[in-house]
């Protein structure tokens, strides 16, 4: 059987527009044949969502973010750490589209003085300054279970702990920060149960200022009935774009919502840049580029065209005589 050539896609941006070559490769890796597809009706300033955990070459087209997890994603189990034993319980189920994924449950609600951990594994941050935590759940409403009573909670906590390295499978309390306490807003019944009603929450938090390669997440359950549907980590860049004849590199938001983070940019080729006012943008903490600054002017003999600067065409005219 003939191998086939493998296809990649690169994204660029320009100013007015995201587009990207799918790069078709050949059997020996070297690139063969390139196709340009421009996103009609998509702005620089539209954000795209890359997955940090494919390469470059292999972006998810999304919105804005560079997700570091995403459990929907997973094919196989997650494998998380759960202590005790008979708490968190991983499985098989279907989000409100119906689409299979892999969820953690707990439900020990007769019992009181609930303790149950739940442990991701090691995220690596990459170069994330402030990191979002979004969170999909759903969680039973006290007062539809007879009998619980003061045992029965429709609260849990989130928490994180910084590292450089994977905590492996121990989970020890101390060396955790709590984030904040997680209530739904909409609580399911057993009514809804036999309505088959997915009553599903999501709440966003985060966390900044960190200091180590990486961290863990945790969810502390102490007497829910929850199930915890989607966990999706993230932080926000500004990514690379050409504006003002100028090329702005990507950059990563900063942690503090109010800071803005000035950035210099390299005129396109045959350009120059206005000594007066040279390019500058700036990177938003939520990875908008904001106020733009100064620009690039095409050298002598070449005008701008398509975010470039391009040799001026010249017409040949032919002169008679009658």
């Amino acid at each position: 059987m003939p191998l086939e050539a493998e296809s990649r896609l690169r994204w660029f941006c320009e100013g007015d527009g995201w587009f990207y070559y799918q790069e078709n490769m050949d059997v020996s890796g070297l690139p063969c044949s390139f196709i340009k597809v421009v996103l009609i009706g998509s702005s620089c300033f539209d954000e795209l969502e890359i997955d940090a955990r494919s390469s470059n070459d292999d972006l998810f087209f999304a919105k804005g973010k560079v997700v570091l997890l995403n459990s929907k994603e997973s094919q196989a189990e997650l494998g998380w750490t759960s202590y005790p034993s008979n708490g968190w319980e991983e499985i098989s189920g279907v989000d409100e589209k119906y689409k299979p994924i892999r969820t953690y449950q707990v439900c020990n609600v007769m019992e009181p003085s609930q303790n149950n951990w739940l442990q991701t594994g090691w995220i690596w941050r990459q170069g994330g300054q402030r990191i979002f935590i979004e969170l999909q759940f759903t969680l039973r409403d006290c007062n539809s279970i007879p009998g619980v009573s003061g045992s029965c909670k429709e609260t849990f906590n989130l928490l994180y702990a910084e590292s450089d390295w994977d905590l492996g499978r121990v989970t020890r309390e101390d060396r955790y920060s709590k984030i904040d306490t997680i209530a739904a807003d909409e609580s399911f019944t057993q009514g809804d149960l036999g309505e088959r009603k997915m009553k599903l929450n999501t709440e966003v938090r985060e966390i900044g200022h960190l200091n180590r390669k990486g961290f863990h997440l945790a969810f502390q359950d102490v007497g829910a009935c929850v199930a915890l549907v989607s966990v999706r980590v993230y932080y926000k860049r500004c990514l690379s774009t050409v504006q003002n004849l100028a090329v702005f590199p990507d950059t990563v938001a900063e942690a503090a919502f109010s800071t803005l983070v000035e950035v210099r940019g390299s005129c396109v080729n045959n350009s120059e840049v206005d000594t007066d006012s040279p390019p500058r943008m700036h990177c938003s903490a939520e990875g908008e580029w904001l106020v733009p600054i100064g620009k690039c002017s095409c050298s002598a003999g070449y005008e701008e065209g398509h975010s470039s600067c391009e040799g001026k065409k010249h017409s040949s005219t032919q002169n008679f005589v009658v």
